[in-house]
Formats: C-alpha cells, sequence, structure tokens
C-alpha cells in the first residue's frame, strides 16, 4: 500500500523506517544487524482516519497497536484534564496520547549525506508543537532530538513517552540502574503490592521470593505490570542485550527524568479470549505514570511548560555486538 510506503534513513549498518502515515511509527529500527522492535501478528498497519484522531474515547490497544515506536504526548493513558488545570481543565485525552493517531509533517534532509527526518505534529486538544527529528549517524547511532512547544496562554501539563516495543525472549536482559526507586503502576496475573507499591530495582517480592526483573522471562509466565523508575543522576545509559547484541539508549537525567517499563510475559491482550503477547515497552519518558490526572494528582510527576516556552531533549540509540566491544 503506497500509502504506508517508509522513509528509510541509513548510516553505517543502521536502518530506520519511519512511516508517516502511521503518525510517524518508527516501524523498524536496526542496529548491529538486528531487527530490534517487535511487530504484532494481530493488529494490520492501518492509517488512521480524520474521525479516529477526533475520537475522546479511541482505542489505541484495540486499533493501532501494532508494534514499532510511537511517540505518546500529552498523556500515555487515556484520562480527563483535572479541572483545576487553567485552560485546559476538562479536556478529554485518548489513549495513548493524540500523536500516533494524526498523520505528522515530514522534512527529510539528505544533503550532504546526511540522513535526517524531521516529524512535526500538532496539538489537537491542547496547544502545543511537538517535533522529533531523526538522524542516522555515519557511526550507525541513531539520534532523537525532541522540541514540544506550549502555544498557549497558561501553562501546560504535560507526559511524555518513547513507547518502543521489543518482542521479550528467554535470554532478554534490562540493565537499568540499581536500586533506583521502582513504582508499580499495573499488574496482570502477578502480585508486586499494588499500584504505587516501591521497588529497588531490580529486585522485587513475589509470593515472598525475591525475584530479579534484570531477566524478566525468569520472574514467571503469564504475568505482565507496567513500573516507573526514577532515573537517577547518573543514569545516563540504559540498554537491553539479548543473545550477544546490545541495544543501549543514552539520555540526560535532567532532560528525561523517568522510565517506564511495560512487561508482558503472555500476561495480557486486549482482546477477550485472545493470545497474550510476549513483549516489553522500553520507555524513557518525562513524568509518570501512564494517565496525566494521575501524574497531577497522588503521584505528584507531572511536568509542566510554561506559556510560549519550549523544552528540547535528547535521545541516542546505539547497537554493538559481543565481539566489538
Amino acid at each position: 500500500m503506497a500509502d504506508l510506503d517508509p522513509i528509510v534513513l541509513t548510516g553505517g549498518s543502521t536502518s530506520v523506517a519511519i512511516i508517516p502515515a502511521l503518525g510517524g511509527k518508527i516501524a523498524s529500527l536496526r542496529l548491529a544487524g538486528r531487527e530490534w522492535l517487535w511487530t504484532s501478528d494481530v493488529i494490520a498497519h492501518a492509517p488512521p482516519t480524520d474521525a479516529v484522531a477526533a475520537d475522546d474515547a479511541v482505542s489505541y490497544v484495540l486499533t493501532a497497536d501494532t508494534g514499532g515506536y510511537d511517540e505518546c504526548f500529552p498523556t500515555v493513558g487515556a484520562c480527563a484534564v483535572p479541572p483545576a488545570v487553567a485552560g485546559a481543565g476538562g479536556v478529554r485525552l485518548p489513549d495513548h496520547g493524540e500523536l500516533w493517531a494524526q498523520r505528522p509533517a515530514v522534512t527529510v534532509d539528505r544533503a550532504g549525506g546526511r540522513a535526517r527526518a524531521v516529524v512535526a505534529w500538532e496539538g489537537r486538544r491542547l496547544p502545543y508543537a511537538f517535533v522529533r527529528e531523526c538522524e542516522v549517524h555515519g557511526d550507525g547511532r541513531v539520534e532523537l532530538r525532541y522540541a514540544v512547544t506550549n502555544r498557549g496562554a497558561a501553562r501546560l501539563p504535560f507526559l511524555w513517552s518513547a513507547h518502543p516495543l521489543l518482542p521479550l525472549t528467554a535470554g532478554t536482559r534490562l540493565e537499568l540502574p540499581d536500586g533506583a526507586r521502582t513504582r508499580v503502576y499495573a499488574e496482570h496475573g502477578i502480585s508486586l503490592g499494588g499500584a504505587r507499591s516501591e521497588h529497588q530495582w531490580p529486585f522485587v517480592e513475589v509470593g515472598g521470593v525475591t525475584r530479579s526483573l534484570a531477566h524478566p522471562a525468569r520472574v514467571a509466565d503469564g504475568y505482565a505490570c507496567k513500573l516507573f523508575l526514577d532515573l537517577p543522576a547518573g543514569a545516563r545509559r540504559l540498554a537491553v542485550e539479548e543473545d550477544d547484541a546490545r541495544l543501549e539508549v543514552e539520555l540526560d537525567p535532567g532532560e528525561v527524568t523517568h522510565f517506564g517499563l511495560w512487561l508482558n510475559n503472555r500476561g495480557w491482550t486486549p482482546f477477550a479470549g485472545g493470545a497474550p503477547y510476549r513483549n516489553f515497552a522500553f520507555e524513557p519518558c518525562i513524568g509518570a505514570p501512564d494517565t496525566l490526572d494521575d501524574a497531577l494528582g497522588a503521584w505528584g510527576a507531572a511536568a509542566w511548560l510554561e506559556a510560549g516556552a519550549t523544552r528540547r531533549w535528547t535521545l541516542t540509540w546505539r547497537g554493538e555486538r559481543a565481539g566489538a566491544r
């Protein structure tokens, strides 16, 4: 289908495929000779319509959870902005935010050997502009530079989350900051203490037994959970290891303050009677948890942007093989 044709950026052995018609989704991320992103075999790619983009009650997980790497803004979970928020109180925000359901403007720059795509979205329900620049460098690293601008007259609360989905395997190993405060947002088929219970990465108590989430497939079968880590000042590099390959994201925790981790080891599906997925979301994010109303409430972890202000941050993804380390 021509409307689903990707924009492909390459550098070294790396390639990135972006599909503008799917909300600017990164549909493929190949680093170190490996495809890192999970793709659904249940939900097919289908460009969202204007009616979908305007529907406050639309379900991302039922209609657009095809895998790949989406951007979630200004919320992740569907919610209403609390009434006390000036200029935005009562506004309903859809599942996984607004960006996935609209076709952004895309500019590609290949001048002088560059491989760069600028993807720009406009807020529908709230007044903002959101831009992601994706550049693949000659050494193979993928740099994502973000900027969000508040175009309104009042300060704007928001959450942002990168939403890359990866396959969960028996060998998946996660490298996150040891001892980081880890809070539970949701749990399915496993008891981690309930919402807002706290642990220290990578350890959790499951049925009175201490388990390490660094190897999520070893914790249990038939479970899923969403966790949020507070990123300490020194946590600049986070990683996933599979077989002899390593995927690493570099960030500044002064800019990107939290990390969301969705683990699904055959423990959840949105479809009644459907086969549960086996994947995980590895999510640098700003603010916690998934819903903006909770972030403004008990979690106390929403981000704010003053009227007319712009906030910027960067993620740099790298891949390597064991023999190259």
